[in-house]
């Protein structure tokens, strides 16, 4: 199931993939960033590192390697990448997640 309109309306996020690949929509605060990912097509996310982050399948499937360690994670899956922790992923066509970042400026918010 997709994501609801009053989702799929918020801001995108600023990212370096094309729209046919990824598609965003995001709530930021103060103090966190909150966003709704939707992966059109399969998709490599390089190893990277940044502050603490936390996430949730909704739906598909994600190969995270995070600190070393990889996992596959599957609807329903939480995972946690702590602060300065390097992580990177091989994610398939029509996976959805919700993650949330510790920082707040993580990506800059566009407009629809």
């Amino acid at each position: 199931m997709p994501f609801p309109d009053f989702i799929t309306n918020f801001p995108g996020i600023a990212v370096p993939f094309p729209d046919d690949v990824l598609q965003t929509a995001a709530v930021r605060s103060d103090d966190a960033l909150v966003v709704f990912f939707t992966f059109l097509k399969d998709m490599t996310l390089p190893m990277h590192s940044h502050g603490a982050q936390w996430g949730s399948v909704i739906e598909g499937e994600i190969v995270f390697t995070i600190g070393g360690d990889t996992r596959t994670y599957g609807p329903g899956h939480s995972y946690m990448i702590p602060a300065g922790v390097e992580h990177g992923a091989e994610i398939r066509a029509g996976t959805r997640v919700i993650d949330v970042f510790q920082e707040a400026d993580r990506y800059r918010l566009k407009p629809r």
